[in-house]
């Protein structure tokens, strides 16, 4: 059984409600990874789940992060792994998550990266993953700006090279809306493209292995069309079972 730490892909929403001379204000809170968790769980994954704001207060020493033979981060920016309450409100050092992060992939683990608004560089360039030490494990170079590729009109992703990531799966997939952009790095391997850009992409570095796929696992930029689509399980699982190394996955 492949243990697997997902991270990220939760927010908090404030509305201002504008109604003539007057305003109100709601909030909300949700995470957006119900399916991708309930479809990596359905295929026998153990899964253990942080959302965003509660990354902050977690310790990424090696004895926690070697729990897991994955680590998944989606759409949840480098600032709330280097930027801990300690360290940002008590000036009280403390140890670099994306550091650890990266030291864990060079002894053995596995990490993937998903896209999203604040994935990779991310809107405004504020994700900023580029800038950290991570960096140096993903099988891709980031752009240092913002780097989304806006597709609203959908575009279909297809197959770009045969691989057991991608074996059984169609050759064209349900049409995304958008991805971040990326370069794949000498050495790794770019299994599917979208909109003539890499989409997922696989390597190793260290003793580990990792993967970045360019758009999101849930909507907006991944719409139900996607999320329905008989691939879509198909897929996490066949990556998550490679990353792992898995004997069947080779």
């Amino acid at each position: 059984m492949t243990s697997v730490l997902v991270l990220g892909e939760s927010w908090f929403t404030y509305t201002v409600h504008q109604k003539g001379f007057d305003a109100f204000y709601t909030s909300d809170y949700v995470e957006g990874a119900g399916v991708f968790l309930d479809s990596l769980a359905a295929h026998g994954h153990e899964v253990e789940y942080l959302p965003s704001h509660r990354i902050d207060g977690t310790s990424f020493d090696r004895d926690f992060l070697d729990r897991f033979d994955v680590v998944v981060i989606s759409d949840v920016g480098a600032n709330t792994f280097l930027l801990p309450a300690e360290t940002f409100t008590k000036s009280i050092p403390t140890p670099d998550k994306t550091e650890q992060l990266r030291a864990y992939v060079e002894r053995g683990g596995s990490l993937l990266m998903v896209g999203g608004y604040l994935s990779f560089s991310g809107i405004d360039a504020k994700a900023r993953w580029g800038r950290t030490a991570l960096a140096d494990a993903l099988p891709v170079a980031l752009l240092d700006r913002d780097d989304r590729v806006e597709l609203p009109a959908g575009v279909a992703p297809t197959v770009a090279t045969a691989h057991p990531v991608v074996d059984g799966l169609d050759p064209v997939w349900p049409a995304l809306l958008g991805l971040n952009e990326f370069t794949q790095r000498p050495g790794a391997t770019t299994l599917a493209e979208c909109a003539e850009h890499p989409l997922l992409v696989v390597g190793e570095y260290g003793q580990g292995r990792s993967a970045a796929f360019a758009s999101d696992l849930a909507p907006h930029w991944a719409p139900a069309e996607f999320l329905a689509w008989d691939g879509y399980a198909r897929l996490w699982d066949q990556l998550i079972r490679w990353l792992a190394a898995e004997p069947d996955a080779r």
